[in-house]
């Protein structure tokens, strides 16, 4: 078999290649992209048939993954944690209605907010849907868990999670191919009692799904993920979750503890397995990345009558990554202090690109409302960095797509102008019903899409609107006339900063697209040409 050095988001794609896999929908999200780029870039998924996109947002990327397992094939949906949350009608009721072929849901987290708005934890939504979600450790347990998780999805008929952190995600290490399993056939299944989620059917299906959770916590009392390491020092057991697992691990080698380890790396918890273990040690210290999910499962298990560590006790951090150095910490191991930064390393922060669209928006943007008390408000995308200096242009920005319905909101309420920035893969993505909302209450509102041809952000994936952004905004019933178009350079300043003036305005929708590509996504194209 192969010996491959995979990050883990590649790993996951790898086991999806090999586990029977025909399609992977996704929106690229860090750190969850390269799971669908892998896929799509390898020869081997290519010559497989296997069908791999980018959808216009997590929901849709959810729904097309949930058809092809209704037509009895594999699938896999990738997204980031927030992703979840635009994805979470159909996840939820996915879990109601079941699947037939296996279907894989990778969420990756972003403990510590290294390029997300929050550090939101996905299992919650693993309990909350209450289906089986697994956590593994390292990139091979990744791997394997591709393979297990579509078993598991068609031996339980649900669609089973797997989490990932940024540390797996963005890590590599060996990987050893173990099978490669050929696709379902086409077997589409006709139950209309269980997929059609009429409230009589959907009071049957729910029953059904908790009439499975005590099946879901015996198979997780035997799953290869959750093991347990021994040590002859009973005073204290450590638990630990997905990757934290090594944070123990490395501590507990590194100074020569004996403390027990059990591993765990998937949902449904083992209760068996965790009382044995529990009635085994005086106190138990929970060690997880991400909110204290389980902390709080196993505090409710045993009635708190343990003295459970973690983090919600204050033993371990309450937010933001662990990491070898936490662990220690709260394990009352004197380290030695860490060394000083070199003086060579200087601060870099955030920026927009020199020759990025974005700057030359925001420089005209400024001096056209230069006068007025600004307020503009922005979304999700590399333009969120106008709110830094030197541009200081923007003022509010909180989920995908929702500059546009806050500039509705605050037009409402009377200010002038009312100013939403968008980028073009997030006007596609969650911006076009808000601007449908603003045409039909014909709020006073401008909706600048600062389009750049790509998905910027997370490294430039194609962008689902791409060429249609006038045919849309036309069919949504922005009148033909307050649609404008600029060319963002700065030999078109004074005339962008017209156009800008011109529908602040005008009291009613309008829509202004400034195009001009992406400097990274040209300059890979001129590199390819060459």
């Amino acid at each position: 078999m192969d010996n491959l050095l995979l990050l883990g988001d590649e790993a996951i794609a790898q086991g999806g290649i090999d586990a029977g896999m025909s399609g992977i929908y996704a929106y690229p999200g860090t750190p969850s992209t390269e799971i669908t780029e892998y896929v799509q870039n390898s020869h081997e998924a290519i010559q497989k048939g296997i069908h791999s996109s980018w959808s216009a947002n997590e929901k849709t990327a959810y729904e097309a993954a949930l058809g092809m397992s209704y037509a009895g094939k594999r699938s896999m949906v990738c997204m980031k944690h927030v992703g979840l949350n635009v994805a979470a009608d159909a996840f939820m009721n996915s879990a109601i209605t079941g699947v037939h072929g296996g279907m894989v849901v990778v969420v990756a987290d972003d403990p510590g907010m290294h390029s997300s708005q929050n550090e939101q934890d996905s299992r919650f939504y693993a309990r909350f849907a209450y289906i089986p979600a697994l956590e593994p450790a390292n990139q091979q347990e990744a791997y394997n868990a591709v393979h297990y998780a579509f078993d598991l999805s068609e031996q339980t008929g649900l669609p089973v999670m797997i989490r990932l952190t940024t540390r797996i995600s963005h890590s590599r290490s060996g990987v050893i191919r173990t099978q490669n399993r050929n696709q379902n056939t086409l077997s589409p299944f006709n139950q209309s009692k269980r997929f059609i989620l009429l409230p009589a059917n959907a009071r049957r299906q729910y029953n059904s799904l908790l009439e499975k959770q005590p099946g879901l916590e015996e198979i997780s009392n035997h799953s290869s993920l959750n093991y347990l390491v021994e040590g002859d020092n009973l005073k204290m057991g450590i638990v630990a979750f997905g990757i934290a697992f090594n944070y123990v691990m490395e501590i507990r080698v590194r100074h020569q503890l004996q403390y027990p380890v059990m591993k765990i790396g998937q949902y449904p918890l083992p209760r068996t397995m965790l009382t044995k273990f529990f009635e085994k040690h005086e106190s138990i210290m929970i060690v997880e990345e991400g909110y204290p999910v389980y902390e709080e499962l196993l505090r409710g298990y045993f009635n708190n009558e343990k003295n459970i560590l973690g983090r919600l006790d204050g033993t371990l951090p309450r937010t933001g990554e662990l990491n070898p150095d936490y662990l220690a910490k709260a394990l009352k191991i004197d380290l030695p202090p860490a060394l000083p930064p070199s003086e060579i390393l200087q601060p870099r922060p955030p920026m927009l690109c020199q020759g990025c669209s974005h700057r030359d928006v925001y420089e005209a943007l400024n001096e056209a409302i230069r006068n007025d008390e600004r307020h503009v408000f922005s979304d999700i995308g590399c333009y969120t960095l106008g709110a830094l200096q030197p541009f200081e242009s923007i003022s509010t920005c909180v989920d995908m797509g929702a500059s546009v319905t806050m500039a509705k909101g605050a037009a409402d309420a009377g200010l002038r102008p009312a100013v939403a920035v968008i980028g073009d893969s997030t006007f596609t993505h969650s911006g076009m019903t808000g601007l449908l909302d603003a045409v039909n209450d014909q709020s006073p509102i401008t909706v600048i899409i600062s389009d750049n041809s790509t998905t910027g952000m997370t490294g430039g994936q194609h962008s689902s609107g791409e060429g249609k952004y006038i045919a849309i905004c036309k069919a949504l019933g922005v009148e033909e006339n307050h649609i404008r178009v600029m060319n963002p350079l700065k030999v078109h300043y004074a005339e962008n900063v017209k156009i800008f003036q011109e529908e602040f305005a005008y009291e009613g929708v309008s829509v202004i697209i400034a195009q001009r590509e992406c400097i990274q996504t040209l300059a890979k194209k001129k590199k390819k040409a060459k």
